[in-house]
């Protein structure tokens, strides 16, 4: 074999150990960006308990955050223990969460979830994902949702924004949500999971929208591989951004 044989897999194994090291610099550098740009990010579902959260985070499938909240409140009142919903009349239940949509798939969901919480865990929600994920209506976004909200345990939540950011800012190439979830935890400590979930949720809520970015007005414009997307601009992308944060995450932009 030849000198230059023997060395290009070593050559290879270096260019791929660079470029790993380049993504995590990148993904990490970002990261900081975030936490600057949503000191305060945080679950937008209201809940008070274990159960108020995972029967919340059932319901936000297919429907904003701030419906459920507007439903929430009565249902809560009306069913608060995981008996009350195994025990519940379809019909009055339906009707509760009709506003959600998809309301009868969500209230088979409901009383399943009940009935399995008091058959296999005498009436409490879990705290580990394998328990969680083994219960009707939950999968694993849901699981970790729960699990990093209620139970302090660390957690990427994959939901609609989170994988269209990260495969748009080049941290993963993954449709598939697990796969997600391990390759953008790879690149950070699992402490920062859950409010790393919480950061890139809000972005994708207020600044990088679906079809149209507000990428001159993006904090994080620097090291996106996606910048151009939409407007660069500042005025124009400006008009784009959401939320409370708003003047906040304008004024970061404006003085960056």
């Amino acid at each position: 074999m030849s000198s230059t044989a023997r060395h290009t897999p070593r050559k290879g194994r270096a260019v791929a150990e660079q470029s790993r090291l380049s993504l995590v610099r990148r993904a990490r550098r970002m990261k900081r960006c975030l936490d600057e740009a949503y000191p305060n990010a945080h679950c937008e579902l209201d809940f008070t308990t274990p159960l108020e959260l995972l029967v919340a985070v059932i319901l936000s499938a297919q429907c904003t955050d701030e419906r459920v909240n507007e439903v929430t409140p009565a249902l809560f009142a009306r069913y608060p223990r995981a008996e009350d919903y195994a025990g519940a009349d379809r019909a009055e239940l339906e009707a509760h969460i009709r506003p959600t949509g998809f309301f009868r798939n969500k209230a088979s969901s409901l009383l399943n979830l009940g009935a399995a919480l008091v058959e296999r865990h005498d009436g409490e929600v879990p705290g580990t994902l394998d328990a969680l994920v083994r219960l009707p209506g939950v999968g694993r976004k849901t699981a970790n949702v729960v699990l990093g909200e209620a139970f302090a345990v660390p957690g990427i939540t994959v939901d609609t924004h989170f994988g269209r950011l990260v495969r748009r800012w080049g941290w993963t190439e993954s449709d598939d949500p697990v796969k997600v979830e391990q390759e953008v935890g790879s690149l950070f400590p699992r402490r920062d999971w859950t409010m790393l979930s919480h950061r890139v949720i809000f972005h994708g809520r207020r600044v990088c929208h679906s079809r149209k970015p507000a990428c001159g007005a993006c904090p994080l414009a620097r090291d996106c591989p996606s910048y151009g997307a939409g407007p660069t601009e500042f005025d124009a992308a400006a008009k784009l951004v959401k939320g409370p944060e708003r003047e906040h995450l304008l004024e970061l932009v404006a003085t960056s």
